[in-house]
């Protein structure tokens, strides 16, 4: 009988209100499986994890769901379930996807409405994402995300609410070369810290994470990659001193480039452009590609 392993992380899909009306995670997942391997004529086994808001993860806990992950296999699981919460979920499925080495299928799945919502969306999500990993197919395809009918790729990722489906947008998952940084741990990875830019930004931001440790920023430009002129000294100042610096954008949509002047005295300074990824994401990448000691601008012009 295929055997499919649910690691339970909290989030929405586990969550009811309490006494006070406020939602917090309160169903476990053995409560949220149910008779779900009978209805797939599937073994279910149940690793609880977690029970947290995904808001409230740290690196830390990204080593830990991907050894869960790695366990659960080695452990002969067929494939993986995890349920997560909305709020982080594309950092953790682009961690587990730049780091594990697995054939078998690794699904991430929540919800956007609480266990105890009339119209809770988590029981199908988790149905649907079952029924994925338990395909042999799905293996290979990199870390999967299946929310609201559809099933989404790891990288490019990215929370958008309910005008999506999923309540994401992305790239619908498709075999594809994957890029991996090896077993790094996401808990002693160099720090990578984001810094947003708008009007009248300067270089304060970009000092206090340096101070803090940190190695490499990621920087939420405006447009298409553009900030004004004390970023981009500062970006100068930062590049020359080792730390690494790529560009994104607070434009949910937007491309990044250097077709105007400010993105281009950017990239002269010694940033470098992730091209598609948003900035939660380009942080996650950071960190491996720092942690795996790889180039920054070949990885970024490949996978960002």
């Amino acid at each position: 009988m295929t055997r499919i392993v649910v690691i339970a992380t909290g989030g929405t899909i586990s969550t009811s209100a309490g006494a006070d009306g406020v939602k917090r995670p309160s169903h476990s997942g053995r409560e949220l499986i149910g008779s779900l391997g009978d209805e797939f004529g599937v073994a279910i086994d149940i690793v609880e994890l977690a029970a947290k808001d995904s808001s409230a993860l740290v690196p830390a806990d990204w080593d830990r769901i991907a050894a869960a992950v790695a366990s659960a296999v080695d452990g002969g699981a067929d494939g993986v379930v995890v349920t997560h919460g909305t709020d982080s979920m594309e950092e953790t499925a682009l961690w587990l996807d730049l780091t594990l080495d697995t054939a078998a299928p690794v699904v991430l799945t929540g919800s956007q409405l609480p266990a105890d919502d009339p119209d809770a969306d988590g029981p199908a999500n988790l149905a649907d994402a079952v029924g994925l990993a338990a395909e042999p197919e799905a293996g290979g395809r990199g870390v999967l995300v299946c929310l609201g009918g559809e099933v989404l790729a790891a990288v490019g990722l990215h929370k958008v609410g309910p005008v999506a489906p999923s309540g994401f947008a992305g790239a619908l998952a498709a075999d594809r070369p994957r890029l991996t940084v090896g077993a790094a741990s996401a808990a002693t990875a160099p720090r990578v810290d984001i810094v947003a830019a708008y009007p009248g930004a300067d270089g304060a931001a970009f000092d206090g994470c340096v101070a803090a440790g940190a190695r490499g920023i990621v920087l939420e430009a405006m447009g298409a990659g553009n900030a004004g002129p004390a970023v981009v000294e500062a970006v100068r100042r930062l590049c020359a001193s080792g730390v690494a610096v790529v560009v994104s954008t607070r434009v949910p949509f937007g491309a990044v480039g250097a077709e105007y002047g400010p993105g281009a005295e950017l990239v002269a300074a010694g940033a470098v452009m992730a091209t598609s990824l948003r900035p939660p994401q380009a942080r996650v990448l950071l960190m491996g590609v720092l942690a795996a000691g790889l180039d920054v601008a070949e990885t970024f012009a490949r996978w960002g």
